[in-house]
């Protein structure tokens, strides 16, 4: 094998290799050893999935519905680049009787489009939007794979884990973003054994890349009516875009935008000393100071005084996350949240903000019960000692790394002294008496 992410050497028998490849899935999940011909990066993709609780008879869950799937993928990057992947993939896939399939980087399907025969059959499987097809939920799959690596796979017949997935054969990439380099999801063509192809892993990495080069041409997403936009979560001192410029301020500065963006009716001076201030002696004039070089910074006409007010509407990331939660998308609150706000930040109102927020996200992910967005969660550095939401974890996917977390985080919080927290980190964060 020349390419060990291409499914088939030139020259193979594909018959003979699906054959051949069943036996060896046999072989795993009754025995746990993994014989040739396997490919090595589908034999780590195996055992992958079977430490994650993943059985060869399991099937995918549909997970994103109605409002929360129209919203979701609305506000989706890749929803920018669908008429790029339908351009360049949907003639080939329906003229093929072949599927073009988007999805998150948690891998779930956005969009699944192409020959409508071919349609009804995947969706016998879930191959459907809104299902989760992440390796760590139906195992070895191209989309779910490709995320889970961050690089093209390929994968055909018995190579994928789950039994009844066994008759597809697909290749996924990942698509990046341009910016930051994140993996926004993947691109896929789901078929017959006439994908395990070279060509095919090829052909979808180029789309891949071609969605990367069309992102990085669009400009960046503004928010409504090209009004002034604030980044605060999970940064301390936050990021203002407007008129083109990106301003980065001071962590006070970054306070008082915060608070002035959440008060569009103004604020006194008397209202900002108390909300920023635990300091009782701090004077009205230290404030106004802070107040003039905050004007000088982002320019004329823009902080006005008599009230303390913007004389625009400034969107920022936290307000995203709050309508998203408000409407019941979940998910899409969640990939908008960055981090706590402001982590770094004393402001008495700022600290406010942030535990509601955050406190009302997680509340949202442990009664949605993904094991993905839990997953995400508890992997952070604020929600590394959530004892509650690591419980929900465990309650969705009980693997044995999520299982000794829990058994630690319950032994620390038996020590004497130790009251449960529900989100550690930072101090900020944690729930009042």
């Amino acid at each position: 094998m020349t390419d060990p992410w291409v499914a088939l050497e030139p020259g193979a028998d594909p018959s003979e290799r699906a054959r051949m490849l069943r036996l060896a899935h046999e072989t795993f999940t009754e025995a746990g050893t993994v014989p040739r011909p396997v490919r090595p990066v589908v034999a780590d993709s195996w055992r992958r999935s079977a430490r994650a609780g993943v059985g060869p008879d399991g099937s995918a869950s549909v997970e994103l519905m109605d409002g929360d799937l129209g919203v979701y993928r609305a506000e989706h990057p890749l929803a920018r680049v669908m008429p790029l992947f339908r351009e360049l993939l949907g003639t080939f896939a329906a003229d093929g009787e072949h599927l073009l399939a988007v999805c998150d980087a948690h891998g779930r399907l956005l969009w699944v489009e192409g020959h409508a025969s071919t349609r009804r059959q995947a969706g016998l499987m879930n191959f459907v939007p809104g299902a989760r097809w992440a390796e760590t939920a139906v195992g070895t799959n191209a989309p779910g794979t490709a995320v889970a690596l961050d690089r093209p796979v390929q994968v055909f017949a018995a190579e994928h884990f789950i039994r009844r997935v066994q008759p597809w054969t697909c290749a996924a990439a990942p698509v990046h973003d341009p910016r930051t380099g994140r993996v926004l999801g993947a691109v896929d063509i789901t078929g017959g054994d006439g994908l395990a192809h070279p060509h095919s892993l090829g052909f979808v990495q180029a789309v891949a890349r071609a969605a990367e080069s069309h992102l990085a041409l669009l400009a960046p997403e503004m928010p409504a009516a090209g009004l002034p936009e604030l980044t605060a979560l999970g940064r301390d001192e936050a990021q203002l875009l407007t008129g083109g410029r990106r301003i980065r301020l001071s962590r006070r500065h970054s306070e008082i935008m915060v608070l002035l963006t959440r008060h569009p009716e103004g604020l006194t001076g008397d209202e900002l000393l108390c909300a920023l201030y635990e300091d009782e002696s701090v004077t009205p004039v230290t404030l106004r100071a802070e107040l003039a070089r905050l004007r000088r910074v982002l320019g004329p006409g823009l902080l006005a005084s008599r009230p303390y007010r913007l004389t625009v509407p400034v969107e920022s990331d936290v307000s995203v996350v709050e309508r998203r939660l408000e409407t019941g998308a979940v998910t899409a609150a969640a990939t908008a949240y960055s981090g706590p706000l402001l982590p770094a930040s004393q402001a008495p109102s700022v600290v406010r903000l942030r535990r509601r927020l955050a406190d009302g996200l997680r509340t949202a992910l442990i009664a949605r019960r993904d094991p993905d967005l839990l997953a995400d969660w508890a992997h952070t550095p604020w929600g590394e000692d959530d004892f509650e939401v690591w419980r929900a974890l465990v309650a969705a996917r009980p693997t044995a790394a999520a299982r000794s977390r829990l058994a630690a985080l319950e032994a620390e919080l038996s020590a004497p002294g130790v009251r449960r927290r529900g989100v550690a980190a930072p101090e900020a964060l944690r729930p009042g008496p």
